[in-house]
């Protein structure tokens, strides 16, 4: 009895901690889309530094330096915005700059100006620069609510299997626009892989808690 009382106790613990998780959650929503934007700034940063190093060039890899100092001081120097998009022409970093303007507008909310960029810069070579242009277009399609779109980009992505990008990442996002969607079925699926698949990793656990979520819901 005492055993079976220890674990419902426990069971119970569980239940509370998941709960009030979820809670925070759903007040935070918006601060945490903001959070993940950040933390896509970052990874574009030191993306592109692994980008600049694998390049071995040191001129090009000034320009890359170049691009991503303008990018930062966009906010506060708005006549960065035109020396950026000069950069967009042609040369081995012009899609850096397409990129970084690209995150700069969805930082500040304008997806238009961001999926404008995106659509302009070339698709080739299909290279982690690309990999990244197109996760960004299919998290913004999320948010713009376009969840099929979405879901098409995150599946062409994960065809071409990419050794260079995180697909526990585009998995993720794939699951979280079929829940919106309203396709529980085909999203719990998604999680339980990543689950099983990616444990180690944050979306692997962030996939566990979604698991018992949806599942709770049956």
């Amino acid at each position: 009895m005492k055993r079976i009382k220890k674990r419902q106790l426990k069971e119970d613990e569980f239940v509370s901690t998941l709960n009030k998780f979820l809670n925070f959650v759903k007040a935070r929503t918006k601060e945490i889309i903001a959070l993940g934007v950040a933390v896509c700034v970052l990874i574009l940063f030191f993306i592109g530094l692994r980008y600049i190093k694998a390049q071995n060039l040191s001129k090009q890899s000034q320009v890359a330096g170049q691009i991503f100092n303008l990018g930062k001081d966009l906010d506060s120097n708005p006549q960065n915005l035109n020396k950026l998009e000069s950069m967009t022409g042609k040369g081995k970093f012009s899609r850096l700059a397409f990129l970084v303007l690209a995150t700069h507008f969805v930082e500040k909310g304008d997806f238009a100006k961001a999926l404008a960029y995106l659509e302009k810069m070339p698709k080739s070579p299909k290279d982690i620069l690309y990999f990244e242009a197109e996760d960004l277009r299919g998290q913004i399609f999320y948010q713009l609510k376009n969840y099929d779109k979405a879901i098409e980009i995150y599946k062409g992505i994960e065809a071409l299997n990419p050794k260079e990008y995180s697909l526990d990442a585009v998995i993720s996002h794939r699951a979280e626009a079929l829940e919106a969607k309203g396709d529980t079925e085909a999203a719990l699926a998604l999680y339980k892989k990543l689950e099983s698949d990616f444990a180690q990793t944050y979306y692997g656990y962030d996939a566990s808690l979604k698991t018992k979520r949806l599942e709770t819901r049956k």
